[in-house]
């Protein structure tokens, strides 16, 4: 009797590492100090002690100090390579922690954010942008959080006016950038409506840009950060709950509805796939009353149970309806399902068992047909279960092209149980060491819980669970049972 072999299954690594660091721009040129301002105090005087300090880095590597980087091209006789190479080997080297992107224009220079700390008094690189071009450019992996000034210009309107359509155009943009960053919206205090609007349409928060002070950023940045890892481990949380509810809906839509209408016959199943957290696994089965009164049983096993095997489990048993609502019986049915196997499986090493049976309309005889599967089992009022013959067991479905399966002829009586299984039930483990429940055991198993009086559905269940006892736990293999009765 073959034995599914589940395939194995290549598992993707996932790749991971830090982007490569952003290069760093030349600033504006120095301005004169206004009259009545302190020249240590102006934002150009400190747009020139960052250059100072930037050259010091450059010449001297190991310096690990960091600052803001605000330039947007090279000063003249330097090579543009080196001096990125060299920069970015200052920015790895800082002791930082977090990474943010201010993305703000204003033509003055002017700094809009303080010297920043985190939580563990380390300082926070910013790198800043002065348009989405740039934003886009210098959003690599390792940027945080990204501070956004609403009053950034659009490339429609070229100014600081722009209207509010144009400034939440640019938040959505850049939402659509970076969907995975922290998002931290900088405003006016005059326009709080703006603000709210912002957080409305994604931001994690919104900041007035004339109340900064680096306590409140510092502590604003590091709460939308850890803000946005909770709504985006929430989000996988509900998709993955979603896609599970999808799966079981659609699972247990594929198992059968059986069509006994007008039969006499009562039916049972009971079904549990190897998967962890599956309905459906590569075992199939089905029952179905054809107009002149007989009914038609089937069970069947796809080797491995994975969700190829499933899905291909699925296709068989829809064909097998098909083919036996169209009148096909025997070995012209399994011939023609074996075409659909080879058509169907993705590899040519899959193959399926199968058992079929029809019961004549009067319930006393039936006609059996095995493709590799082990034979049904049969009860009645005072004998005890025994097998129905498998000698002319015929080979699995898939396996020889051009195969026959001889039908066989099989008396029932006028009273019965008739028993279908797959070999999940049967290939269970007997106690801790290697010995398996095997076709005999089954046997003795269900004669002895027949003579307790269990009969249909108590009797099923009761056979798996005790075979999943037996076996110390879960069944490696799907197991698929299918129990029909006839009274006098």
């Amino acid at each position: 009797m073959p034995v599914p072999v589940p395939r194995q299954r290549a598992i993707p690594a996932v790749e991971c590492g830090p982007a490569p660091a952003a290069s760093p721009d030349s600033g504006p040129p120095t301005e004169q100090a206004p009259t009545g301002t302190h020249p240590a105090d102006h934002p150009a005087t400190r747009r020139e002690k960052a250059r100072e300090t930037t050259t010091e880095k450059r010449e001297n590597p190991t310096d690990t100090s960091t600052g803001t980087h605000t330039s947007t091209g090279t000063p003249a006789g330097t090579d543009p390579g080196t001096d990125r190479t060299r920069v970015a080997r200052s920015e790895s080297a800082a002791p930082t922690n977090l990474t943010v992107l201010l993305i703000e224009d204003d033509p003055a220079g002017s700094p809009i954010v303080p010297d920043l700390l985190d939580q563990a008094g380390k300082p926070i690189r910013v790198r800043t942008a002065r348009n989405l071009t740039e934003a886009g450019r210098l959003l690599t992996d390792d940027v945080h959080c990204i501070l956004l000034d609403l009053a950034l210009s659009t490339p429609a309107h070229g100014s600081g006016d722009a209207g509010d359509e144009d400034e939440l155009a640019v938040l959505r943009h850049v939402l659509e950038l970076a969907p995975r960053h922290a998002v931290l919206a900088l405003t006016s205090s005059s326009d709080a409506e703006r603000g709210a609007e912002a957080v409305a349409v994604g931001a994690q928060d919104y900041l007035f840009r004339d109340e900064l002070d680096g306590r409140l950023l510092s502590r604003a940045i590091r709460y939308a950060v850890e803000r946005k890892r909770s709504d985006s481990a929430e989000r996988r949380l509900a998709e993955g709950r979603l896609r599970a509810q999808e799966n079981r809906r659609l699972e247990r839509g594929l198992l059968p509805t059986p069509l006994l209408a007008g039969s006499p016959l009562r039916f049972a199943a009971r079904y549990r796939p190897g998967r962890s957290r599956a309905l459906l696994g590569g075992d199939f089965y089905d029952v179905v009353r054809t107009p002149d009164g007989t009914v038609h049983a089937m069970i069947g096993d796809v080797c491995g149970h994975g969700p190829d095997e499933a899905a291909l489990g699925v296709e068989l048993r829809i064909a097998w309806r098909a083919l036996t609502l169209a009148g096909l019986c025997g070995d012209e049915l399994l011939g023609t399902l074996q075409q659909v196997l080879e058509h169907e499986r993705s590899d040519d090493e899959i193959f399926a068992t199968l058992c079929a049976v029809d019961i004549s309309p009067d319930g006393r005889r039936a006609g059996l047909c095995l493709a590799g599967h082990p034979s049904p089992l049969v009860a009645a009022p005072g004998v005890p279960a025994r097998l129905l013959p498998y000698d002319n067991n015929g080979p699995a479905l898939g396996l020889l092209p051009g195969a026959r399966w001889p039908r066989m002829q099989v008396e029932l009586g006028a009273e019965w149980s008739l028993m279908l299984y797959t070999d999940g039930l049967i290939e269970g483990h007997v106690g801790e060491g290697r010995e398996r429940l095997g076709q005999d055991g089954m046997v003795e198993m269900v004669r002895r819980q027949r003579a307790e009086g269990l009969r249909g559905e108590e009797l099923l269940r009761a056979a798996v669970n005790e075979v999943r006892e037996l076996n110390g736990g879960e069944l490696a293999d799907d197991v698929a049972v299918v129990l029909l009765d006839r009274t006098a």
